[in-house]
């Protein structure tokens, strides 16, 4: 089945079965490697990315049907010349991720958050985050990267 997709900004012609997941075509058909497979039935939230800007598991949704949607993988959270997104920074400043495997799933789900609400309170956060495991332990120092990220984005 041939469609496009229009991710983090750029149209793809794709040419795949329609049941195919999202995640496949994002890691082995465009190069885009943020979105991790984790559990494989979207319930870990490794492979979060956001669907007109909501958070969307790429493990379970096939394609096909995002066909005129506008994705947004982590790495299409930058801006157009380069610079990382202040959740970006925010993560690093806070060494949020231990071995960094849910991080960008962690980080695609804030920033729906932060557009939805730019001033969360920390409960909102966490529960944003509650579907998103990381199974390091590492999640107050996710919570405070985000509150960093907030601020900034606040200036």
């Amino acid at each position: 089945m041939s469609f496009t997709l229009n991710v983090n900004g750029r149209e793809h012609a794709v040419d795949a079965p329609e049941d195919t997941p999202l995640l496949y075509i994002l890691r082995d058909e465009l190069g885009l490697h943020g979105a991790r497979y984790g559990c494989g039935v979207g319930q870990c939230g490794a492979c979060t990315v956001l669907s007109n800007g909501s958070p969307l598991r790429a493990c379970v949704v096939p394609a096909a049907t995002l066909s005129g949607r506008n994705l947004t993988t982590v790495e299409g959270l930058r801006a157009p010349d380069g610079t990382p997104h202040p959740l970006h920074s925010a993560f690093v400043a806070e060494q949020a991720g231990q071995c960094a495997y849910c991080i960008p799933g962690m980080v695609v789900t804030a920033a729906a958050l932060l557009k939805e609400k730019p001033r969360p309170t920390e409960a909102e956060i966490r529960a944003a985050l509650d579907a998103n495991l990381c199974r390091c332990g590492s999640h107050n120092r996710i919570v405070r990267a985000i509150q960093r990220a907030a601020e900034a984005l606040a200036r």
